[in-house]
């Protein structure tokens, strides 16, 4: 089995209830990647290790003028937090790549501002 294979076997299986919590491991590892010309950075849940990817074009809303790799980093750092929740629900709703990664797309980033429907909290 190659480590692609191994790894969506292994998310997959992952069970969803929503009385097991579920916690993602974000390293400190953001970087630019030329050959993709996007951010990406690491998710962990369980056994699953995977690449979050965000596409250069995506950063144009967040940088006045040219878009460099260097204001994409800063972009992401910036808004750090609003990029793992979108990684968070693509997985939870089971929404890879083929390779079984995450690609934050510009209309995951409009979402930023919409609203999340609430949540009953239990406080038995």
């Amino acid at each position: 089995m190659d480590t692609v294979s191994g790894a969506w076997h292994l998310f997959k299986n992952i069970k969803r209830t929503s009385e097991e919590a579920m916690f993602f491991r974000f390293p400190e590892d953001a970087h630019w990647n030329d050959d993709r010309q996007a951010v990406e950075f690491s998710v962990g849940i369980g056994e699953y290790e995977g690449t979050v990817t965000i596409a250069l074009h995506v950063f144009r809303r967040f940088a006045d003028g040219s878009i460099t790799p260097e204001r994409c980093l800063e972009a992401y750092h910036l808004h750090r937090t609003n990029f793992e929740r979108v990684a968070e629900r693509k997985l939870r709703n089971r929404q890879l790549t083929d390779d079984g990664n995450v690609e934050i797309t510009g209309r995951d980033v409009r979402a930023f501002n919409s609203p999340e429907p609430a949540q009953a909290i239990d406080d038995r």
